[in-house]
């Protein structure tokens, strides 16, 4: 709080005040924030991160995290001796990897951050699409980039089936914050793991959230001049894939949020996660801190 303690008082009433209207649009709303990248990784950045969105929170929000674990999920396969394969920037999945993916996720870093939002005066619960039968999931059929007639076995990667949100409503009615690990099931009751960035997308659609937030380690989407792009139309976003400015890892980010933004979701802000308390500056001012994409 030392950036606060040095602004004089009149400024942070004025600052409080300039949020007042985005508390006032956004009250009784959900919000589904992806959680990853450094904001993850750092010890600052996710106390700044959990103090957000107990804020968010106690001001009338309804706050849904969903988060992912790459690099520790690497960490623990690596312990294991273990080495991780990726085809077409997706993680192969056998039945031990699975194994790995479930207590990294849903034990210790799913656990991390319900501490973290307890510890900054939330009330955090821990799930996995098993939990109330949320996620269903089946086994993603993935084709070669190149070559459409070429598919891969990547394992126990999950493509989501439905979302049944019933238990996220139950505890969002009750003051709970949901902490969501990107876990599904399917139908002979065997794990899939999916990738976080279309779980947040969409439960965010399914829930009807005022708005998606996905932190990344990037500023937000940048033009081929390497420039910020902070607001941008659905029907942009499709001329930038068509393009080619649009690439890479950006590719599933943001054709996730696409989607939600073209189903419903007001909203879809893309943020770098590294800037200290990007979210509430995102959300609660003027100030864009990343890239937001309307629906229309």
């Amino acid at each position: 709080m030392t950036e606060l303690q040095s602004i004089a008082p009149r400024d942070k009433a004025e600052i409080l005040a300039q949020a007042l209207p985005y508390i006032r649009k956004f009250h009784g709303k959900t919000l589904v924030i992806k959680y990853g990248g450094n904001a993850m990784t750092d010890p600052a950045l996710q106390a700044d991160f959990a103090e957000d969105v107990v804020l968010l929170k106690l001001v009338g929000m309804n706050p849904v995290v969903v988060h992912g674990g790459g690099p520790q999920i690497e960490t623990a396969l690596n312990r294991l001796g273990k080495k991780g394969e990726f085809v077409q920037g997706m993680r192969v999945t056998d039945a031990e990897t699975m194994e790995v993916v479930e207590w990294v996720l849903a034990g210790e870093v799913q656990q991390d951050i319900v501490g973290l939002i307890n510890q900054a005066g939330g009330k955090a619960v821990g799930l996995t699409g098993r939990d109330g039968g949320m996620i269903r999931a089946q086994k993603l059929k993935m084709v070669d980039n190149q070559d459409p007639s070429k598919e891969y076995d990547v394992g126990q990667v999950g493509d989501i089936v439905s979302i049944d949100p019933s238990v996220v409503k139950a505890l969002q009615d009750d003051a709970f914050i949901p902490v969501i690990s990107p876990i599904g099931f399917g139908e002979d009751n065997e794990s899939y793991n999916i990738n976080a960035d279309v779980v947040a997308s969409k439960l965010a659609t399914v829930l009807k959230a005022e708005k998606l937030v996905l932190l990344t380690n990037t500023p937000g989407v940048l033009d081929k001049a390497g420039q910020l792009l902070t607001d941008l139309t659905a029907k942009r976003i499709d001329e930038l894939f068509a393009d080619g400015t649009i690439s890479g890892g950006m590719l599933p980010k943001i054709a996730g949020a696409l989607d939600a933004a073209k189903s419903g979701v007001n909203a879809v802000h893309i943020i770098d996660g590294r800037v200290p308390h990007a979210m509430l500056l995102e959300i609660l001012t003027d100030q864009a801190y990343g890239t937001m994409i309307r629906s229309h």
